[in-house]
């Protein structure tokens, strides 16, 4: 794995997380931010220690390159930052509500998630060659 890219876990068996994959790929240089690896995977097991694991989300949440575990709405604000742009602009103002009602609104989509969006058939989105190099197990 790239030490200079932080690794974004997100739940395989949601189609929420797979449109969200998608969409940090296709930002051209902001997308290599990112690695990624599913929840479901070898790579989380190795990395989240398993005491950790049971407290975390099943959604998305980021280990950055200094080790700092982000979860709920800090890992989208931490997204939106690296995606530059209106994006970073958004995650700014984001960054402005409490952390309560970030995480409040944040538990509030991922509660749902499932009957929003449709579960993608495999756990890896679709994506080009150059992209696949970017996911870890």
């Amino acid at each position: 794995m790239s030490d200079n890219a932080d690794l974004l876990f997100y739940d395989g068996a949601c189609g929420l997380c797979h449109c969200a994959v998608s969409f940090i790929l296709n930002r051209g240089e902001a997308g290599r931010c990112f690695r990624f690896a599913p929840l479901q995977g070898e790579t989380f097991q190795q990395r989240i220690p398993e005491g950790q694991r049971a407290f975390l989300p099943d959604s998305v949440l980021i280990v950055t390159t200094e080790g700092e575990v982000l979860v709920r709405s800090r890992a989208v604000l931490h997204i939106l930052h690296h995606l530059g742009g209106g994006w970073r602009l958004f995650g700014w103002m984001g960054s402005l509500v409490p952390r309560f009602i970030a995480d409040g609104l944040y538990n509030f989509i991922a509660r749902f998630r499932h009957r929003l969006f449709k579960k993608p058939a495999e756990v890896c989105p679709r994506m080009s060659p150059e992209q696949r190099t970017r996911f870890d197990p």
